[in-house]
């Protein structure tokens, strides 16, 4: 089989990374090329590259981020009460497998959503499952899911993830369907996943946001007590830099 019929049949196979790998080793003169064994060893490991960049992508894709956002973009001060120490200690993504919380506070503008966004797409480059919603309209469009029938797979789906982002906590207020969407989510996810949430709320608000006293018992019960606490401070950064308008 020659050149061109061998690399035809390496992308019919989609071995594409392969194909990539093979045709710039024919490429090159070929007193230059490796022996065969060398040769073998570089086309798996591009076919393990471009299959695992696809999946990093298709997780990103799937994961609906409100920012295409970095953690090397993060602006680190004290002034803003964050250190690059802070996010270093999370950027292995360690606390994900170990089922930890992530709350972000501060007030609007001061770049929780950019955060969250970040360390989420950190995630998804360690072959971590995402999500990210706006809360308000997460619970919205759960409530519509129950006139339809398909509330069970939105929660399935949801549980899934190893990492869901819920923004805009504290936003607006909960009725009792809310409440009780809400309860489920996370008790589904505790001690199981991790859950990132930003809010301008302060943590001692929570409770009287959630506005029934067992309810918001439960909740908190298993969100706070795993959680890293990120308290943003601040001027808003939305006026002065380009990245955290929005």
């Amino acid at each position: 089989m020659n050149y061109q019929k061998t690399l035809e049949l390496m992308r019919s196979l989609r071995l594409i990374g392969m194909a990539d790998r093979y045709n710039a080793i024919m490429e090159t003169p070929i007193h230059q090329r490796p022996d065969a064994v060398v040769i073998l060893a570089q086309l798996v490991e591009a076919e393990e590259l471009y299959r695992n960049n696809r999946r990093m992508l298709s997780a990103i894709k799937n994961a609906r981020f409100r920012y295409q956002a970095s953690l090397n973009d993060v602006i680190y001060s004290d002034q803003r009460n964050i250190t690059r120490e802070i996010i270093t200690s999370l950027a292995d993504c360690s606390f994900v497998d170990r089922g930890e919380n992530i709350i972000i506070t501060g007030a609007t503008g001061c770049g929780k959503s950019y955060l969250a966004s970040a360390l989420g797409y950190q995630a998804c480059t360690k072959g971590k499952r995402v999500a990210y919603f706006s809360l308000p309209k997460l619970l919205s469009k759960l409530k519509s899911d129950k006139l339809d029938g398909s509330f069970r797979k939105e929660m399935d789906r949801i549980e899934n993830k190893n990492l869901l982002i819920l923004d805009d906590w504290g936003l607006t207020p909960l009725d009792t369907a809310a409440r009780l969407a809400l309860l489920q989510i996370i008790e589904d996810r505790h001690s199981r996943y991790s859950t990132i949430i930003t809010s301008q709320l302060p943590i001692s608000a929570w409770h009287q946001y959630i506005n029934e006293n067992t309810v918001a018992d439960a909740i908190l019960d298993r969100i706070i007590h795993q959680a890293h606490r990120i308290e943003l401070k601040g001027e808003s950064l939305r006026k002065t830099t380009k990245i955290y308008a929005g």
